[in-house]
């Protein structure tokens, strides 16, 4: 009998042992690195970012500091490089280029770079703004949850992503730029200030993906509030926009709404957030949108009201995007102009 019991127990390791193997050997693929971003991770981190302590990022200001601190401090941690090299993470914006700041001070953008394995000179930009409009004279803080603390964390959340699979061997093959601009609020001057002064040639840049507001539903889509508004898609590439498509039904059940992409839009949300600097150098752009709502500009637009399951079910849209763009074997080119 103790025999037989010694030979089962071997039997048993020997089998233990190779299903570890069978496990170690398991590749990721994109669908893994899409799950890691999760509405728990967006959640907690949207809390702080459009927390009261960030006095509501006005450009200069000190609220506004601590914000690209904390993004700073997100990218150390995760093992993601600055392009500027060593630990300056921040491409200054003068405050004499911020014309419109009623007190005048110096911002700055905040960069972090992923280097492609394949075409490391084509550069993809992943940006949203990092600002809002600050507190009012009776000291109300206007949070920005959804604009554009929403956009910002859900960067935050596919760098990790990324850099998940830089770890596994699984890297992109072309650079990714995570682009965190200042400005936008007062006037689209963080990416205005980048693309007059690019960390790599405007020409190098295969696309933007730009990200603003996509934490809540607009008022409109009550009743369909599975959805994401995509603006600028088709504009200067119709390859982009079939790319985008293609993505969408693969991955996502995401209704993809392009009511704000007809040019009659009164709205004119194609002109209204940083995309549009890139568009006006003949870069493809993807602006993605959930619309405005009842707490827009208004200190009422706080992460208690952010629909997080939603907002991840965005963002890994967004994510899936950026992975098919920077890993297919052609370049995304402006075949539009």
């Amino acid at each position: 009998m103790k025999i037989y019991i010694i030979a089962m127990l071997a039997i048993a390791t020997v089998a233990c042992t190779s299903a570890q193997k069978t496990t170690s050997k398991k590749q990721n693929t994109v669908e893994d690195y899409a799950a890691t971003i999760t509405s728990n991770e967006l959640k907690e981190m949207l809390y702080v970012y459009a927390g009261d302590n960030m006095r509501g990022r006005m450009t200069g200001s000190k609220g506004q500091k601590l914000a690209v601190q904390y993004l700073k401090d997100f990218y150390v941690a995760q093992g993601i490089k600055s392009p500027l090299g060593g630990d300056n993470y921040f491409q200054n914006v003068p405050a004499s280029y911020l014309t419109r700041l009623k007190e005048p001070a110096d911002s700055e953008n905040v960069v972090a770079f992923i280097e492609g394995s394949e075409f490391p000179e084509q550069i993809i930009i992943l940006s949203a703004h990092l600002d809002h409009v600050g507190v009012d004279d009776d000291g109300n803080v206007f949070n920005g949850a959804d604009d554009d603390g929403s956009g910002t964390v859900a960067m935050l959340e596919m760098a990790e992503a990324f850099q998940r699979a830089v770890k596994e061997g699984k890297g992109p093959k072309r650079s990714i730029l995570f682009l965190h601009v200042t400005g936008e609020e007062i006037g689209l001057f963080g990416s205005r200030y980048y693309t007059e002064n690019p960390l790599f040639p405007l020409a190098n840049t295969v696309c933007n993906l730009n990200t603003d507001m996509i934490g809540r539903i607009d008022p409109d889509k009550a009743d369909t509030p599975n959805y994401i508004y995509l603006i600028g898609s088709d504009k200067l590439s119709q390859e982009l926009h079939e790319v985008s498509e293609a993505v969408a039904k693969k991955h996502s059940d995401l209704l993809i709404d392009y009511t704000y992409n007809d040019e009659n839009d009164p709205n004119r949300f194609y002109y209204r957030s940083d995309h549009y600097n890139f568009a006006k150098n003949n870069i493809p752009v993807i602006f993605y949108f959930n619309g405005v709502h009842a707490d827009y500009h208004k200190i009422s637009d706080t992460p208690d009201k952010i629909e997080y399951d939603l907002m991840e079910k965005r963002t890994r849209l967004i994510f899936h995007t950026a992975w098919e763009i920077a890993n297919r074997e052609q370049r995304i080119t402006a075949d539009k102009l």
